[in-house]
């Protein structure tokens, strides 16, 4: 499969304009050149982010100077003699070294030794050595060039392999932290054909059905993205890294990347992306587009997306959105992103391939929250040493360190909580240890007493029967026991509840924990409660009610409750799922405090 007239004909690329041209052609046609975009977006991002230096010894690269906003800026020129080479060797090299005719293809579609001899090919390809998650080796230049990939560039490399041999029914599956394939009829087979974490344990050809099974966050329970072509565009212009060093980043990157995402919006395939959808809010963030829509639409679109397809099942478009209000001192919506965040974390078992998640809510837990509490606590301090006067500069969600006196702002702290813990129960690996519990006591000093004492804390009961069954096992009282998240929808479902002040676009799940101004289960002819009310799932938090709103804070008592048992499932579970592989090398040891 050569380049065709068409492509040939817009080469060379002189600048951001006539990549994204390039793009726009290609995503118009049924089956996107997956090799060539790749090759293209790893040249243009070698000369920009790895090599800025003009070669001299190597004919036919060139760089094109053009007038930016500042100052003069080079752009790479991609000739079609080097990209139509690099191409013609990867597809050589792919149809030299799989045959066909060797492996039936029933009614057309591959078979699991087909893509797992591809996948062969790639990672038999590959150095034997060097660093698997440094910069700026997830392209097909990369991999042709300097024979590196990192993990999900492999992947995409088998997809892109599979493209070149005319097997149109392998496509990507994505999660938020892991790449493999589809294949067959409507992509109903799956198959790793990379490796995930700080090892290259061999998985190719495994299906993902254990892990899917496991309920573990990596294979997000099934609900990964199934990509189309033109969806498989949009995680190579994803990939795209525009660092050049830690405190450095290529405007040019930065821009082209920006333009494709637009490109992609616009004609719909980011639509079932909510990574994507949350990248780009980033970048208009830092730059916007005139005439677009503000960071904040698109990451609610995102928020939706993940409801509307993937069952709600995604962390990071809530973290996107909590993000982007840390960022701009919106406390209480930021709290509140990531107490949705938690609230979906909570349906899953923490597993040892989770570490990147894991690590994601560690840092939120103990350092952003506290940094972020602690810079409204001061506010607060010195504008009452200066005078209201200056309030007026601060955003609403920290004038007077408004927040810090916002009950709802603590229920949203519990919240993010209360989904750790429930994370944690039934898992095979501890979540929670003292690290956790001392900047969750340093973030609940810092709302007073009269505050927290506003919020009704109220516990969601097990069901009677489900005691009936499970009494015997775990004489623990006010445990969970026995059937773990699989066995929720045979649980009583809770009344209805209304939020308070509480936007449609938040990315609240139907099942969560709500905030409520009106009475709980037990609505009598009493008043309603003055604050919010709050439905905590778990058992630890459940067991710290009156810690929580007591006047004074028992740090003592609530580190105890908090890192206590962590692992009293474990006395009764069972055998995991056997796997294929280990995962003892996902082991990390812990931040130091």
């Amino acid at each position: 499969m050569g380049l065709k007239g068409a492509q040939k004909a817009l080469f060379p690329l002189r600048s951001v304009s006539d990549v994204v041209r390039l793009f726009e052609l290609e995503l118009r046609r049924e089956q996107p050149d997956l090799v060539l975009l790749s090759l293209v977006l790893g040249f243009v991002e070698h000369f920009l982010a790895v090599n800025r230096v003009l070669p001299t010894n190597v004919p036919g690269i060139s760089f094109e100077p053009a007038q930016g906003p500042d100052s003069l800026t080079y752009f790479p020129v991609a000739d079609l003699s080097i990209v139509g080479a690099l191409h013609a060797r990867f597809t050589a090299q792919i149809r030299g070294a799989v045959d066909l005719s060797l492996y039936p293809r029933p009614d057309g579609y591959s078979s699991r030794e087909l893509v797992k001899k591809v996948s062969d090919v790639i990672w038999n390809s590959l150095s034997r050595s060097y660093f698997k998650d440094r910069a700026h080796i997830q392209s097909l230049f990369s991999f042709i060039t300097g024979t590196k990939l990192d993990s999900s560039g492999v992947a995409f490399a088998v997809v892109g392999a599979c493209q070149a041999l005319g097997l149109l029914d392998v496509h990507l599956a994505l999660s938020e932290d892991h790449a493999w394939v589809v294949f067959g009829k409507d992509g109903e087979q799956t198959a790793e054909v990379t490796w995930h974490g700080k090892g290259n344990e061999d998985r190719r050809g495994q299906t993902v059905n254990s892990g899917i099974a496991e309920r573990s966050w990596l294979y997000l329970k099934g609900s990964y993205l199934r990509c189309t072509r033109q969806m498989e565009v949009a995680f190579m212009v994803c990939a795209i890294n525009p660092s050049i060093d830690l405190h450095t980043d290529s405007l040019e990157l930065l821009q082209l990347q920006q333009k494709l995402l637009w490109v992609l919006f616009d004609l719909g395939h980011l639509e079932r992306y909510p990574m994507a959808l949350g990248n780009l809010a980033d970048l208009e963030e830092l730059e916007p587009t005139p005439g677009r829509p503000d960071p904040l639409f698109l990451y609610h679109k995102g928020i939706n997306s993940a409801k509307q397809y993937y069952n709600n099942e995604h962390i990071y478009p809530y973290m996107y959105l909590a993000g982007y209000h840390c960022r701009n001192k919106n406390v209480k919506e930021a709290l509140e992103a990531w107490a949705d965040s938690a609230t979906v974390i909570q349906d899953y078992n923490y597993c040892r391939e989770d570490e990147e998640i894991y690590k994601e809510f560690f840092d939120v837990a103990n350092d952003v929250i506290p940094n972020l509490l602690k810079e409204v606590a001061s506010f607060a301090d010195s504008a009452e040493e200066k005078g209201s006067g200056e309030r007026g500069e601060a955003s609403p969600s920290q004038a007077g360190g408004s927040a810090l006196q916002d009950p709802e702002c603590f229920a949203h702290l519990l919240r993010f909580y209360d989904g750790i813990c429930k994370w944690e129960e039934g898992s095979p690996t501890p979540v929670l240890h003292v690290g956790w519990a001392t900047f969750l006591v340093q973030s609940l000093s810092r709302f007073e007493g009269t505050v927290r004492q506003k919020v009704t804390l109220v516990s969601r009961e097990v069901d009677a029967n489900d005691d009936d069954d499970q009494g015997s096992e775990d004489p623990r009282e006010g445990r969970r026991r026995g059937p773990r998240r699989e066995s929720k929808p045979e649980e009583p479902p809770l009344p209805k509840k209304v939020t308070e002040r509480r936007r449609p676009s938040s990315g609240q799940r139907a099942d969560r924990p709500a905030l409520e101004k009106e009475e709980g289960p037990s609505s009598g002819p009493s008043p309603p409660p003055e604050g919010p009310i709050l439905t905590f799932q778990s058992e630890k938090m459940k067991g710290m009610k009156e810690l929580l709103v007591a006047a004074k804070i028992n740090s003592s008592a609530i580190k105890l409750q908090l890192t206590a048992q962590s692992q009293v499932q474990l006395k009764k579970q069972k055998a995991s799922t056997p796997r294929d592989y280990t995962l003892s090398f996902l082991k990390r040891p812990r931040k130091s405090l």
